[in-house]
């Protein structure tokens, strides 16, 4: 048998990069076209609303686990973060209601997302200054925000607080709607806020020195050190990003549900991980891009979306999005092997 020449052997290895970039993509493309034929009303324009709707919460908080698991960390916390932002709002406008409602409002949301600030710095301190596991530092700060989150709430649902919020959570442009004005089609604010996250951190880590350092880091911390990145400062800092856009996602799962307890989204930091690694992302650090991200988000929410309309019973859609989330991992692995 005959070996490769040079030249075929380097377009195999670009095809297999063309192939690892572009995977998930097109995988998504293909899921998408095959959910529209096979299940029923899912191509409609109502279901489309839907599903960016229901992706808006793990796509808004993927566009920062992104930065942390490229830096080579994660953050387990933001299960429990994201509903403890949304009780902290519901609260302060509760005993703020007297005041005028922006000012209600801005007390609101400002202390919810000083709230995950604070705990993302919490986070980012102990996992670069006192060098403690990623795992243990966020894990712990995840039991202790849903403890906070109970004890304020009094384990009970808030629903009674300015209505300002509802408006943030139903309000949409554009709408289109029927000739008798029956809505068919919006993009609501959460939807567009879940976009310009896209955008903005998909631009911060292509075109800044901030996204080159997180990379640099996940590839290689000490080589990152010596080449004079801030190693320390630029953990904290993501870490902290991370607390700030979670909370930020918790006021908009207020605004749109209508109502919010500490217990809303169980297991939202599993989906978040698994998005980001089924679209691409490395869990080893180094390996990552926005469009990743959103090809994962988009797969894990057409999938639930797919099994809702197919009435597919809760407890047989977890396994599902555990065998997801496992295959990522097993496909993230196989990715490291063979770059080995």
């Amino acid at each position: 048998m005959s070996e490769l020449s040079p030249a075929q052997l380097s377009l195999g290895k670009r095809a297999a990069q063309i192939l690892q970039d572009t995977g998930m993509l097109a995988a998504l493309v293909v899921l998408f076209v095959a959910c529209c034929i096979t299940v029923p009303n899912f191509g409609t324009l109502k279901n489309f609303e839907g599903i960016l709707i229901a992706v808006s919460t793990v796509g808004i908080i993927s566009t920062t686990m992104l930065f942390c698991l490229a830096s080579g960390n994660f953050d387990l916390s933001v299960g429990t973060l994201a509903p403890c932002a949304g009780v902290i709002t519901a609260l302060v406008m509760q005993k703020t209601a007297k005041l005028p409602w922006y000012e209600s409002f801005a007390l609101g949301t400002g202390s919810a997302i000083a709230f995950g600030a604070l705990v993302g710095f919490i986070n980012g301190f102990v996992v670069a200054v006192c060098r403690i596991n990623p795992l243990i530092t966020t894990l712990a700060t995840m039991q202790m925000v849903k403890g906070f989150g109970l004890v304020i709430s009094d384990s009970q649902s808030i629903s009674d607080y300015q209505p300002a919020v509802i408006k943030l959570g139903s309000a949409a442009f554009p709408a289109f709607y029927t000739p008798d004005h029956m809505p068919i089609f919006r993009l609501t604010v959460p939807v567009w806020i879940c976009f310009a996250c896209f955008a903005l951190f998909g631009f911060i880590l292509n075109w800044t020195t901030f996204g080159r350092d997180t990379l640099a880091i996940g590839g290689n911390e000490e080589a990152a050190r010596l080449a004079g990145v801030p190693v320390i400062r630029t953990k904290i800092l993501i870490f902290t990003i991370q607390g700030i856009v979670t909370a930020i996602a918790g006021i908009l799962i207020l605004a749109r549900t209508g109502a919010i307890q500490q217990d809303t989204s169980q297991g939202l930091e599993l989906l978040v991980i698994a998005a980001c690694v089924l679209g691409g992302v490395s869990l080893t650090g180094g390996i990552g891009k926005m469009s990743y991200v959103i090809a994962g988000v988009f797969i894990m929410g057409i999938v639930d979306n797919a099994q809702s309309l197919k009435d597919i019973q809760p407890p047989y859609r977890y396994v599902v999005s555990g065998a997801i989330l496992l295959a990522a991992v097993l496909f993230d692995r196989f990715k490291q092997k063979r770059s080995a």
